[in-house]
């Protein structure tokens, strides 16, 4: 594997990993900022998906939606089909808390497990990718 291609996935996992560290961090706030964390959750989600695409030298083109990202990875690893139900529910974070009039603020409940779906699926791609590759 070439030197850019490592880089350019471990880049996509570090950037994941800063959008969990975010969102704990968001949550953590006094007051807890948890619209915007969710967001950083399912955008952690996102990135390590992209990552192992990456990976797999299999493009996607400016998607969020996670669930569409799990079908393209898929082949290259059938477990993702595990993920699918996390995708699903992490996908309306990339908007749903980011502009007014869509819904009210999520409840800590939610924000708990969107953050168990994106930690689980950071960890699901980490476990698939050589370890240089990681952040």
């Amino acid at each position: 594997m070439s030197d850019p291609k490592r880089e350019l996935v471990r880049s996509w996992l570090a950037k994941a990993q800063r959008d969990l560290a975010s969102a704990r961090a968001l949550a953590a706030a006094d007051p807890p900022l948890l619209d915007t964390a969710v967001y950083h959750c399912q955008q952690a989600a996102e990135k390590a998906i992209k990552a192992f695409l990456v990976f797999c030298d299999c493009e996607f083109g400016r998607v969020h939606d996670l669930e569409a990202l799990v079908i393209a990875a898929a082949p290259f690893a059938a477990a993702f089909w595990d993920w699918a139900d996390a995708a699903r529910r992490l996908t309306p974070y990339v908007r749903i808390y980011r502009y007014p009039g869509y819904a009210d603020e999520p409840t800590p409940p939610e924000f708990g497990e969107a953050l168990e779906d994106a930690e689980g699926i950071f960890a699901f791609v980490l476990s698939l990718l050589p370890e240089d590759m990681h952040p």
